[in-house]
């Protein structure tokens, strides 16, 4: 079985590392992994194994003879340097609802080695349209979300918005740390530059229905 990678020493300020395992590791799963289909349950277990056939987020492995047979036909082998016999990987689709215990997981399962923290702040975040002074949010008191290995993520409160200047979108997005998206919103010339988690999980509770805007397609500043 493979370790993950020590964390890199001396990381430059503003520098994020990559992902903290490589192709092939294998961690346990302690947790009860459940899926229901519309024939019932198709898989109660308490043997899986987070797998990672990239370095990025894992996959379950599960013990064949624990898979109902319409789920194994969904399944594929583990990769060899996991060095798994007799489990399979299970990928997660939209038809089937997969649990850890009796919460939800969304997208992929939750990286053991990623930790999600959202915190109140006291910083000024200023989000403008792409090149432009024209300001589409502003706060003083956002919710700082730092996820393992990525910039940090700034959700404002709808008041701090101007809704004039952004319309909805059908968007729907699923992520496995914070759950799936109640709303997404456009400008007039940028799809998809705002979402919010109406009824995030458990664990992201301080973000439910915060604005949260995305800096690859707009202008995000961050002052003291």
């Amino acid at each position: 079985m493979s370790r993950p990678r020590p964390a890199a020493e001396g990381i430059a300020p503003g520098h994020f590392p990559g992902p903290p395992v490589a192709a092939g590791h294998v961690a346990p799963c302690p947790r009860r992994l459940r899926a229901l289909d519309d024939a019932g349950w198709a898989l109660d277990t308490t043997a899986a194994s987070y797998v990672w056939e990239h370095p990025y987020y894992p996959q379950y492995a599960v013990p064949r003879d624990h898979l109902a047979a319409r789920l194994l036909e969904r399944s594929r082998p583990t990769p060899p340097a996991a060095d798994l016999p007799d489990h399979v990987v299970v990928p997660l689709h939209d038809d089937v609802a997969w649990f850890e215990e009796s919460e939800r997981v969304h997208g992929h399962p939750r990286s053991p080695y990623v930790r999600v923290d959202a915190l109140r702040a006291e910083r000024t975040v200023t989000v403008r349209r792409r090149g432009s002074q024209e300001v589409l949010a502003r706060s003083t008191s956002p919710v700082a979300v730092f996820e393992t290995g990525l910039p940090p993520r700034w959700y404002l409160d709808p008041p701090a918005v101007v809704w004039s200047r952004l319309h909805p979108s059908d968007t729907v997005t699923r992520c496995p740390y914070k759950g799936v998206t109640t709303g997404w919103w456009s400008t007039e010339d940028q799809d998809d530059v705002a979402w919010s988690y109406g009824a995030p999980t458990v664990a992201l509770t301080a973000v439910a229905g915060l604005i949260a805007f995305d800096d690859t397609r707009v202008d995000v500043t961050v002052d003291l």
